[in-house]
């Protein structure tokens, strides 16, 4: 009898350290997150992109313009399975991107497609399969690419992979930095993409483009317009 009484104490002492080191853990990662990329490192960092149909590429492509490239490299671009149109201009953008010393050089990016969780129109009983299928394929591409930095703007696709990503920080696969830049049509409130992140404090830096949001939601940053 004591024999199966201190048994059970050890198993209830192993699962209540094994609970504390994950609080601590979490909490150890909600305190990281937020803080600011290193500026003295000079080491190039692998970059995941993700993009989303009409205006929210067109976004993201005026932030890659101006973004100091070299530092993110390799690239990742991620679309919609049913999204061809972001993936061709992504592709566009880094077939501009030639070196200006070797114009055989290019700049190193792949481009992949992810499965969506829920189709426009579709029924909520058989997203429920299709969730999952997309869930296991995001973490399968995450797996895959483990990125150092992700970038989004407000499409579906980006909320479980930005949900591994964190998940990955906790377990200590690979720390990624998570910039979200909410869409400029986004005038008076977040969309949901935006709110879930921003609530879950899942993005390390939160970016808005009109003022009155970052006074409504006040650890975003505002930057202006980006269109």
């Amino acid at each position: 009898m004591e024999e199966e009484h201190d048994c059970c104490f050890s198993i209830a002492t192993m699962i209540t350290i094994f609970l504390l080191v994950v609080v601590i853990r979490v909490v150890y990662v909600f305190y990281r997150t937020g803080k600011p990329l290193s500026s003295k490192s000079s080491k190039p960092r692998s970059t995941l992109i993700v993009l989303g149909s009409g205006g929210h590429t067109a976004e993201m492509i005026n932030v890659l313009s101006v973004m100091q490239k070299a530092r993110f490299t390799p690239r990742f671009y991620i679309a919609a399975a049913t999204d061809n149109m972001s993936l061709q201009k992504a592709q566009v953008l880094e077939d501009s991107l030639v070196d200006q010393h070797n114009q055989d050089k290019k700049v190193p990016a792949e481009f992949m497609q992810i499965y969506r969780s829920r189709e426009v129109g579709q029924s909520y009983i058989t997203s429920i399969g299709t969730t999952l299928i997309a869930i296991a394929h995001a973490l399968w591409l995450m797996l895959r690419i483990r990125p150092e930095v992700i970038l989004c703007n407000g499409p579906g696709t980006c909320v479980p992979l930005c949900v591994i990503a964190f998940l990955f920080k906790v377990v200590g696969i690979r720390w990624s930095t998570i910039f979200y830049i909410e869409s400029i049509a986004r005038v008076k409130k977040l969309s949901l993409s935006g709110l879930l992140l921003y609530k879950l404090r899942i993005a390390d830096q939160f970016f808005v483009q009109w003022p009155q949001l970052q006074r409504k939601y006040t650890r975003s940053q505002y930057v202006g317009c980006l269109m």
